[in-house]
């Protein structure tokens, strides 16, 4: 079975990441279908893109919308069986898109695919995501080497947004990207939403890739630190948790960590963000009342491990 297959590549400035993701893209061992959206970004990328990459299908946005928001409007601007989600900092390896959508031609029920992703270092990156009871969600693996791979892991909920892909049916089932969200925790949701609408996920190891990392807001800054406080605060209301059995526990990790943010980097960034974040969380769609995928085993000392360190190696059970 023959799957079509898009690539979605959201890019705001950074016309050096771009073109060097482009030209990994267009060493790639199958036939797909590239779609750039600029989203309203500073530099002379759509340009550049019109005259080097004719292949290219360019959206060119006239005003800055976020991560979610831009790649929604790749998505819909497409018409590929398999969408791939790829942020412009990653180099992908000749075989990733190839191998990557091998599962969904033999697994109906497969929504998405995670690939394996280093860190320049060469150290792991991601193996997709994973989320404990309330809704935090952690990148697998993340500064693992290869050797641990064989050693037990969270559950697997779905893949990382810096190299995501879907099958295009289960999002037309569970809906795009929530736009609410400029960036960061909008992959964690559609992950959540997939998962509680009963579509599979997979690990794809052999498929490959470098993400370079934090090109975009700046690996640390103030603004990355809002941003992803700000889609903390707008999932702990979307699906509810604060209303829930684990409402304690979230609030408690929430204070902890916006304490320990304080204390580090001198600044409430991470405050005001999940505070912008819970009130924008209020005009959100309902969701599902539990996701299966959820890896219930994280308990709070290791959620909050997995928030301020790398990867650690899980005691037995």
């Amino acid at each position: 079975m023959s799957l079509t297959v898009d690539v979605i590549v959201p890019v705001y400035g950074n016309w050096a990441l771009t073109k060097d993701c482009l030209d990994h893209l267009r060493r790639q061992s199958i036939a797909h279908r590239v779609i750039v959206v600029d989203d309203a970004g500073p530099d002379d990328t759509a340009a550049q893109i019109t005259a080097g990459y004719p292949e290219v299908t360019l959206i060119v946005l006239e005003r800055n919308s976020g991560f979610a928001a831009a790649c929604n409007h790749g998505i819909t601007a497409g018409t590929g069986d398999i969408v791939v989600l790829l942020n412009n900092d990653v180099q992908a390896d000749a075989t990733l898109l190839e191998l990557l959508i091998a599962p969904f031609t033999v697994n109906p029920e497969l929504g998405s695919a995670a690939p394996l992703l280093f860190q320049p270092d060469g150290t792991i990156d991601a193996v997709g995501l994973c989320a404990d009871p309330t809704v935090a969600g952690y990148v697998r693996y993340h500064g693992a080497t290869l050797a641990d791979l064989t050693i037990p892991e969270p559950t697997l909920l779905g893949p990382y947004g810096a190299v995501a892909a879907y099958r295009r049916r289960a999002l037309d089932a569970v809906g795009l990207l929530d736009e609410g969200i400029f960036m960061y925790g909008e992959e964690l949701d559609l992950a959540l939403r997939l998962n509680a609408a009963g579509w599979h996920t997979t690990a794809v190891t052999d498929a490959r890739g470098v993400h370079l990392g934090g090109a975009t807001s700046g690996r640390g800054s103030a603004r990355q630190r809002e941003r992803a406080g700000f889609g903390r605060g707008y999932l702990l209301r979307a699906w509810g948790i604060m209303r829930g059995r684990h409402g304690v526990r979230a609030l408690t990790t929430e204070l902890i960590v916006c304490g320990g943010d304080l204390l580090l980097s001198h600044d409430l960034a991470a405050t005001r963000g999940r505070l912008a974040g819970w009130r924008a969380g209020r005009a959100a769609s309902t969701r599902p009342s539990r996701a299966p995928g959820i890896d219930r085993s994280i308990g709070l000392i290791e959620s909050l491990q997995l928030r301020v360190g790398g990867y650690r190696r899980r005691p037995r059970r």
